[in-house]
């Protein structure tokens, strides 16, 4: 039950989180007609260190990403690491959290940074039990606009933290690539970008 309190608290934030996304669109919204909330969809390969008996597995992910302006948004993820994981030692995580783009124009090349917070869940060895932890995870990466509708993520970062692991604080980390696909695209009417993108 220690570890259910954690996972409700994680998705409480989170809904909180996206629930805030909507009145951040409405106070940056400006005078003239902008873009408006930009919606992402898209997926990545990964190479993980899953620090539980420091294993290197590979692994998928989806995410998608909310973004109210060019520079502040929310990204939700989740991660399943699997490929090449001995006695069915696995781990997925579920996480979303804000995200900041650094860049101080809008150009092709977007480094940002992230913190996501959620639930991380493994799969002991052998199917001897599994258990749900609170996660946490700050990163970053690079993103690269091919056109109004792809960005490929050249690269993606992240170091995460389960404090309250059955056996002292977790530390999966690694690097994923991947793209994303633009449910909205992008306007390139230099007026209206001036404004928003």
């Amino acid at each position: 039950m220690k570890h259910l309190r954690f996972s409700w608290f994680s998705i409480l934030a989170i809904a909180l989180l996206l629930a805030g996304g909507r009145g951040l669109h409405a106070q940056a919204k400006p005078t003239a007609t902008g873009l408006g909330t930009l919606i992402s969809v898209g997926g990545e390969g990964s190479y993980y260190q899953m620090d539980y008996g420091k294993r290197y597995v590979g692994g998928f992910a989806a995410f998608a990403e909310v973004d109210p302006t060019w520079r502040y948004g929310a990204e939700a993820e989740v991660r399943f690491s699997r490929f090449g994981a001995d006695e069915n030692v696995t781990e997925t995580t579920y996480m979303a959290g804000p995200r900041v783009t650094l860049s101080r124009r809008q150009g092709k090349i977007r480094p940002y940074a992230k913190f996501l917070i959620g639930v991380g869940h493994i799969n002991f060895p052998f199917n001897y039990a599994t258990g749900n932890y609170l996660a946490y995870a700050p990163g970053g990466g690079l993103d690269y606009v091919i056109n109004d509708r792809w960005t490929v993520r050249a690269v993606d970062f992240e170091y995460q933290e389960w404090p309250k692991f059955t056996y002292g604080a977790l530390n999966p980390y690694g690097v994923s690539m991947g793209i994303s696909f633009r449910l909205n695209p992008l306007e390139t009417t230099s007026s209206k970008a001036a404004h928003h993108w």
